[in-house]
């Protein structure tokens, strides 16, 4: 998908608030790109001319030279900032626990966690047998496998007898992952190298083979699922199956009760699964063949009957259980049916229980249900907007389901829940140091009625003693709205370093995700996407009309499809906002959903449209941004993207940028920074990427004209 951050003296807060002139920037003319005119026709005979189109050859020097010369000039633009971002570089680590840990899971005879050591960047993977008492064992230490690595994101997947794992890396950013082996008995890596992957790493029963998923190269499509058995050449790995359908992507999974291996192929609107024995893989076995909008996935808790979680007339999703035997959509029998008012957003299955996640009203809830006699609950939280969710629960016969709970003003916690005796133990919660109190900050949730009626939910956070509703605070507001993803209110501790300079921060939950049931992401995709736009919009207006935010003050942020909604923000109501961050953004999406070769686009046709249909095509290029740059003044902008990305490619901002540059009326600043080593997730580590934290709020406090860049500048001796 486009897809999917120590609290400072009070003297010093103080001087954060109040605000001057703008510093004064230099005399410095931006990058302007070539133009070179490349006409683009639509099946329908309807013809664009691209300026910027030459921007998409990564391996032209000019291409190169040009982010080059743009990161060149960002760098010249906030060079009064250097010494600030620094300093405030620190105040976000310095809010971190550097030696810090997960909470072990229990799987089998082991205890799994991972830690991390004082200024190491990479989690370590470990496990103790039997106790947590018991000698540590170190499986991979993450800082070792990032040495001399500008980019790393790894995981590992372990053998069901705990005696190989998987080590699956990526150190380019462009999510083709490597598959290398460890056995644990002996510590040694295996020869075995499995290169350009995506997804999938599940074992067989027998521990000798790994399935997992291939890739396109150009499309980035999973398209196969294939077996490599330990030993032999990666070049004999055996096929298990291939989504020809150029519209689906393919992934494999095991189910809990690690007896199938279930096979799924979906789009962003419908799906179909297929199993197989974990045992003896063969040929997969079909479920129920795809229909258009209808999605189910599939689990198998012992027994003879497979779970189906479904959409199959269930807007809000249900639950259905079918034979193995005969699986298809004619046996499904209900065990949570579809209701109206209630979004059903997860299952987990245990020995003696089934665990639900639910939504209602934009607010998630766990239900408890015990098998033997149906007895259910609901465990109880206490703020009026959080996050709860699912824990990693791989242990199948137990009573204790592990849940993760968090506000935006609690930091992230891990809760073990006795679903017999209802009994929580807190097991952790994340510690955020330089002194953070949670009982300084407060957190809102409101409806705001859109301009069509719909009431949307906003989620608002701020620190109480530096808010006054008089519209005279600075604020911030997020939004995504895409793919049916729920952006939920959770914490950041990043986030304090704006709470703590006067900064109302809102999570605006437009239409296009999934925050009120499955018709709120119906009503802001394909022909209704414009909904996710005017509802942000509608959202922003209710902060500054009911004086939480200053009407001159507001600034906006949202990324990868959230980067779309900023690029259409700009061009409906540029006159809203005082500046916007648009990381890794989607705006160029006409052209893209015409260019099947790049990745992911046949694939979301179901999400944006069909450029082949006339009616879609035109919808689309009524609000693309890139397409609706007009000769007028725009917002201060920020632009990131990643060279190797690969879910929005970066010629997207890039082109987005120069012609905004090349057509704006106002004197705003318009700056556009390329990591050169990431990918669509930006720099990877933990404190690396602080650093792009740390430019993107400088950005917003020296439009403010904070007057701490000026005092970290003077103490720099750069005045």
């Amino acid at each position: 998908m486009r897809l999917f951050i120590p609290l400072i003296i009070m003297s010093v807060l103080t001087a954060c608030t109040s605000t001057e002139k703008e510093i004064k920037l230099p005399d410095v003319k931006p990058p302007v790109a070539k133009i070179e005119p490349y006409e683009i026709v639509s099946k329908h005979g309807h013809k664009r001319i691209d300026n910027y189109y030459w921007l998409k050859n990564r391996e032209d020097t000019a291409v190169i030279n040009y982010l080059k010369a743009e990161n060149a000039y960002l760098d010249t633009m906030m060079a009064h900032t250097k010494a600030f971002q620094e300093k405030l570089f620190n105040e976000l680590r310095g809010r971190i626990k550097e030696d810090d840990s997960s909470v072990p899971y229990k799987l089998d005879d082991y205890y799994y966690y991972t830690r991390y050591i004082t200024g190491g960047e990479y989690p370590i993977y470990c496990r103790k047998k039997g106790t947590m008492d018991a000698p540590e064992e170190i499986l991979v230490d993450g800082n070792e496998l990032g040495k001399g690595q500008s980019f790393l994101n790894f995981f590992i997947s372990q053998s069901p007898d705990h005696k190989m794992i998987a080590i699956v890396m990526d150190t380019v950013g462009r999510n083709f992952y490597t598959v290398k082996f460890k056995d644990l008995t002996t510590g040694k890596i295996l020869p075995d190298v499995i290169p350009d992957t995506r997804g999938g790493y599940v074992w067989t029963n027998d521990n000798r083979s790994l399935l997992y998923a291939v890739p396109g190269k150009e499309t980035l499509r999973t398209y196969q699922i294939k077996r490599h058995i330990l030993g032999t050449p990666v070049s004999t790995d055996i096929l298990i199956y291939e989504e020809k359908d150029q519209t689906l992507a393919v992934g494999i999974s095991k189910t809990k009760s690690k007896k199938y291996f279930i096979i799924s192929s979906g789009r962003t609107d419908a799906s179909f699964s297929q199993y197989l024995d974990a045992d003896k893989p063969g040929k997969p076995i079909l479920i129920q063949s795809i229909q258009d909008n209808v999605e189910y996935s599939v689990e198998h808790a012992g027994g003879d009957k497979f779970y189906i979680y479904t959409n199959l007339n269930a807007k809000n999703y249900r639950l259905v259980e079918a034979p193995i035997s005969k699986p298809s959509q004619e046996n499904w029998k209900d065990v949570i049916p579809h209701r109206e008012d209630i979004f059903l957003q997860d299952v987990d299955f245990f020995k003696d229980h089934l665990a639900l996640s639910e939504m209602k009203a934009g607010l998630t809830r766990i239900r408890i249900i015990k098998w033997a006699d149906k007895s259910e609950h609901y465990i109880d939280f206490g703020e009026p907007a959080y996050y709860a969710g699912f824990g990693y629960n791989p242990e199948f016969n137990t009573n204790i389901i592990r849940y993760s709970y968090q506000s935006m003003t609690t930091p992230p916690s891990t809760y073990d829940y006795n679903m017999d005796t209802r009994e929580k133990e807190l097991k952790k919660e994340q510690p955020v140091l330089g002194g953070f109190d949670k009982n300084n900050y407060a957190t809102e949730r409101v409806m705001v009625k859109a301009r069509d009626g719909k009431e949307v939910p906003l989620s608002i956070v701020y620190r109480k003693d530096k808010f006054k509703k008089d519209g005279t605070n600075p604020g911030w507001i997020y939004g995504y709205g895409s793919y049916g993803a729920t952006m939920y209110p959770t914490f950041s501790s990043n986030r304090i370093s704006l709470l703590d300079r006067g900064f109302v921060y809102a999570i605006a939950h437009v239409r296009g995700g999934q925050e009120m049931g499955g018709a709120w992401y119906d009503e802001g995709k394909m022909l209704n996407k414009k909904n996710t736009f005017t509802d942000f919009i509608d959202c922003s207006e209710w902060l500054i009309q009911n004086k939480y935010v200053a009407k001159d003050k507001l600034f906006a942020s949202g990324g990868s499809a959230g980067g779309l909604l900023m690029g259409a923000i700009v061009n409906m109501r540029p006159d809203l906002y005082r500046g916007v961050i648009a990381a890794v953004p989607f705006v160029d999406v006409i052209t893209t959903m015409m260019d099947e070769s790049i990745p992911l686009t046949t694939f979301e046709w179901k999400e944006w449209g069909n450029p082949n249909i006339k009616e879609e095509y035109d919808y689309m290029l009524s609000y693309s941004p890139y397409d609706n740059v007009e000769a007028k003044a725009y917002p201060n902008l920020l632009v990131t993207t990643g060279l190797h990305d690969s879910q929005v490619q970066y010629w997207e901002p890039a082109k987005w940028v120069a012609k905004l540059r090349a057509m704006k009326t106002d004197n705003n600043r318009l700056f556009l920074y390329t990591n050169m080593d990431a990918g669509h997730g930006g720099a990877s580590g933990r404190f690396r990427r602080l650093k792009e934290v740390a430019l993107e709020y400088t950005f917003v406090f020296d439009i403010l004209g904070f007057k701490e860049i000026r005092e970290a500048q003077a103490g720099n001796g750069t005045m």
